[in-house]
């Protein structure tokens, strides 16, 4: 997420109330999650184990709870919660606006585009030509929709990410201030979810069909010409290169990549990247042919016993 202008160490520490390590003038330009930060990014971290990751990211400002030794060229602010004063750059930034009409005076609808009744557009939406938009559909703030898309009814585009710190009063929300990004000529069926970055963009690329009640997690890529079957569940911060299949409820661990041109079979679990170009089945996931070699063995077991009697 980059801010709307250029700002100083000094003054985002001062949003904060925090001490910082840098001078007054360093600049920032955003702040990001670790998988997207670019120079001029703030990343926020708060545990011993990730210190060097986020030290060593692209992020030229850490936001950490512990004074430590600053990279060279990068700046540091020192906050006893990170993860609460990241909430509050969100806050500041990207704030919660209010709205009490179904399409917003701030959305762009392209030359073409039919919005059925009962559907919520909010603001600075963005939606391209000769789309078709069934009912009772939610298109949430600064969501951006190709031309030519046609989404069905009851879909949710935009909501917040399930990314949550456990407190001991209970679960502490992190805030979502990132875009759902929708490129030409997709489909979306009916009942689906799909969730906002956190920072960045969750994106659905050019031609990709998705079929009812799928859902798509926080700040995940799907590529180009994808095809997601029914009551497929995508965690947060998946890759899913260009053509890729996934057949009814697959179901992904977050971070993960998948490459191009790879089949995922129906009841899936992906639980770790994998190839490109390959066909994929069960939990844990493994190539289709090895995995339903296994399940012919397995019928035979008692067929080995009795002959071991």
């Amino acid at each position: 997420m980059k801010f709307y202008k250029r700002h100083t160490l000094k003054q985002i520490a001062e949003i904060i109330n925090s001490s910082y390590i840098g001078t007054d003038d360093f600049p920032v330009d955003g702040m990001n999650e670790i998988h997207v930060v670019e120079p001029g990014d703030i990343v926020f971290v708060d545990h011993p184990k990730y210190y060097d990751k986020a030290l060593q990211s692209a992020a030229t400002i850490i936001l950490i709870n512990k004074e430590v030794e600053c990279p060279e060229g990068k700046a540091l602010l020192i906050s006893d919660d990170p993860f609460r004063d990241f909430n509050v750059l969100t806050r500041h930034f990207k704030p919660f606006q209010f709205s009490n009409i179904a399409i917003s005076d701030s959305a762009k609808i392209g030359e073409g585009t039919v919005i059925q009744p009962n559907c919520f557009i909010g603001h600075n939406v963005q939606i391209g030509k000769n789309c078709l938009i069934h009912s009772n559909v939610s298109i949430y703030d600064n969501t951006i929709i190709g031309d030519n898309v046609i989404i069905h009814a009851g879909t949710i585009l935009g909501a917040d990410a399930f990314y949550y710190k456990k407190r001991p009063e209970g679960f502490d929300q992190l805030l979502s201030g990132g875009r759902v990004v929708i490129e030409d000529n997709v489909g979306i069926g009916a009942l689906c979810t799909i969730d906002k970055g956190v920072t960045g963009d969750t994106t659905i690329g050019e031609g990709t069909k998705i079929d009812n009640q799928v859902h798509v997690g926080h700040d995940t890529i799907i590529g180009k010409k994808c095809l997601i079957a029914s009551q497929t569940g995508i965690a947060g911060c998946v890759v899913i290169e260009d053509e890729v299949t996934l057949w009814g409820q697959v179901g992904t661990t977050s971070g993960i990549t998948i490459g191009s041109k790879a089949v995922i079979m129906g009841q899936t679990g992906v639980t770790k990247s994998v190839e490109g170009g390959k066909t994929y089945f069960g939990t844990p996931i493994e190539e289709s042919r090895e995995k339903l070699k296994q399940l012919a063995n397995i019928k035979k077991i008692p067929e080995i016993i009795e002959k071991l009697k």
